[in-house]
């Protein structure tokens, strides 16, 4: 079953009862990975961040 987490209503929903918008993050394999959505989303984007940043730096000379 996956797992979805729906950030209008903040509730993690199932294939049998998930949102047809797309207001939906997902499909996470279990309820707390969907639960925790937001949390890896944030994450994910300050990594990729940093590592956009070191590689900007390193074309530029400054690495």
């Amino acid at each position: 079953m996956a797992y979805w987490y729906n950030i209008e209503t903040r509730q993690v929903e199932t294939d049998e009862n998930r949102s047809q918008n797309a207001d939906v993050m997902g499909p996470y394999d279990t309820e707390a990975e969907a639960a925790a959505a937001l949390q890896t989303a944030r994450e994910n984007t300050e990594k990729w961040d940093e590592e956009e940043r070191r590689e900007r730096e390193w074309r530029e000379g400054r690495a």
